[in-house]
């Protein structure tokens, strides 16, 4: 139905994820996270999908962000208006952004 686009899968063993291409359905977007999603952005044109009930659900730590933590696995995209587009970033400055959540988180 629709075509794949450049993103990072993130699993909780992963220190960093890995860059794949996914399908941007929403049944597929459910699948890799293992429920509904939830979209976080991270600054504009980049978001964070996660699994919205994943805490409830008791899903493994996966990493800290600045005032809390996310679980389970998390798909990071980019978007365009309100379209999943390819990742803006390359993985390097990914790694980068974890190291700082990092940081910040303590």
């Amino acid at each position: 139905m629709s075509a794949k686009i450049r993103a990072i899968i993130k699993r909780p063993d992963e220190p960093y994820g890995h860059m794949t291409n996914i399908s941007h359905t929403l049944e597929n977007l459910q699948k890799t996270v293992g429920g509904y999603i939830e979209v976080l952005t991270i600054r504009p044109g980049l978001v964070i999908i996660c699994n919205e009930d994943g805490k409830n659900l008791g899903l493994e730590k996966n990493f800290p962000i600045p005032g809390d933590y996310l679980v389970g696995t998390i798909i990071v995209l980019g978007t365009e208006g309100e379209e999943f587009t390819d990742i803006p970033i390359e993985f390097a400055e990914w790694k980068e952004m974890l190291k700082t959540f990092k940081e910040v988180a303590g």
